[in-house]
């Protein structure tokens, strides 16, 4: 997530911290290379203008801290600011009792997907969603959110055969719902085009109107650059929308749109998707996403993505083999699909301090898939009991996962390494323990 960015904040605030005494023209010279960075990262020209004039305004006017040196506070005073161009606080959705939520925007902006992803985190808030797919001339996106909403068991209420009033569809669908309490949530997809058409325009208003959602949600690709706060600003123009949600985060989208949209239409970024899978996609927290763009990470989220994904009877037994050094291939396996559970590992590491600026901090996924493949080739004696590897089951368990004999002995290998630091950990561990019983 703005990788290019990201990288060059963090060259220019390491040369900051490294003057003792910070000078007007420092600054300026900072500030510069800023501008350039953010115009580069597609941030609108106005908003990259009036950032840098009020961090320089804070800048000159902040009295320096004893405790932290002038750099420091400087990096402070962006992540501040940085935080308020995204909004600040985070922003909920505001929903009633049978409510309704009317998701906008264009074609392959990812509409769909994002509200059936949308149904899955209101289901985490104990919500009951009812998908309804209002995109009447387009059979395949009406098709695709049924397929969807069987993915989270959500119920999907699909418009009349050769219906093609938008209206009437609503209404009918509406009737025919079956809600299942006080907390059902209407969740309603509609049509887009590839570009922003006033016929279109003014069937969503009229949807909107007949509807009266407590929500209406812009979906934005944020690939698209300065044209998304384009078409952010002619949308909310139109319908007046309370909310953005920013999709495919986890490209190599240079983020100027997330940067430049709360600030140009003064409406909040609420949520952001941050992969395919219907999982990943989150709320958005806008001084989470500074960090992470100010290479200061995001252990929250972390800690949060690893509660979700991580049971606590499984961690604790994990930690347990660890500790007693019984760790075999069965624990690695269960190991390896809590961490596929979080999301993609490249995704994981970006989120820890100092990591997102490393070089070679790109996984091979295909090297990880190959490993996965190699375990799950071996019977469960072999992954109980790794020493029974011989040279013929190690052919086997190469042909069997498709690797070479040369692949299967460089994993076992970096296995029974990693065996032996786990059983030197446990001996020290005793040893300590022992140690202070002496001194008792």
């Amino acid at each position: 997530m703005f990788p290019q960015l990201s990288d060059k904040l963090q060259e220019i605030f390491k040369d900051l911290r490294g003057h003792g005494v910070i000078s007007e023209s420092n600054i300026d010279a900072a500030l510069r290379q800023v501008r350039l960075a953010l115009l580069e990262a597609d941030v609108d020209f106005q908003v990259a203008r009036k950032f840098i004039a009020s961090v320089r305004e804070k800048a000159l006017g902040e009295t320096v801290v004893r405790s932290i040196t002038p750099g420091q506070q400087i990096v402070k005073i962006f992540h501040d600011e940085l935080t308020a161009l995204l909004g600040g606080n985070s922003a909920p959705l505001h929903l009633e009792d049978q409510g309704r939520i009317l998701v906008v925007g264009l074609n392959g902006s990812g509409k769909t997907t994002s509200s059936a992803k949308l149904a899955r985190f209101l289901q985490k808030q104990n919500y009951s969603p009812i998908l309804i797919p209002c995109d009447l001339q387009r059979p395949a996106a009406i098709e695709q959110l049924g397929t969807l909403g069987k993915q989270i068991g959500a119920a999907v209420v699909a418009p009349d055969l050769g219906e093609k009033n938008v209206q009437r569809a609503a209404a009918a669908a509406l009737a025919k719902a079956n809600p299942s309490g006080p907390r059902t949530i209407y969740i309603f997809d509609t049509a887009g085009r590839q570009e922003i058409d006033e016929a279109l325009i003014e069937e969503l208003k009229k949807l909107k109107e007949f509807l009266q959602p407590q929500e209406t949600l812009l979906v934005v690709d944020a690939a698209t650059g300065q044209q998304a706060v384009s078409v952010a600003t002619h949308f909310n123009e139109a319908l007046l929308i309370t909310g953005i949600i920013l999709t495919k985060l986890d490209g190599d989208a240079r983020g100027g749109a997330a940067l430049s949209m709360r600030e140009v239409t003064r409406r909040p970024i609420k949520f952001v998707g941050t992969g395919e899978r219907l999982d990943q996609f989150e709320l958005f927290i806008p001084e989470r996403l500074a960090g992470r763009i100010m290479g200061m990470g995001d252990v929250v989220g972390l800690v949060e993505k690893a509660a979700e994904a991580v049971e606590a009877e499984d961690a604790a037994r994990l930690e347990r083999k660890l500790r007693t050094a019984s760790f075999d291939f069965n624990d690695f396996l269960a190991q390896f699909k809590m961490m596929r559970k979080m999301g993609p590992l490249e995704n994981i590491l970006g989120m820890l301090p100092g990591m997102s600026n490393v070089q070679g901090l790109s996984i091979d996924e295909k090297q990880l898939k190959r490993t996965e493949a190699i375990v799950l080739s071996m019977t469960n004696e072999e992954r109980a009991r790794p020493d029974i590897l011989n040279a013929r089951r190690r052919q086997r368990l190469a042909r069997g996962s498709g690797c070479t004999v040369t692949e299967v002995n460089d994993l076992l290998r970096r296995f029974e390494q990693m065996r032996k630091m786990m059983k030197s950990a446990g001996k020290m561990k005793k040893m300590l323990k022992g140690l202070q019983q002496l001194h008792r």
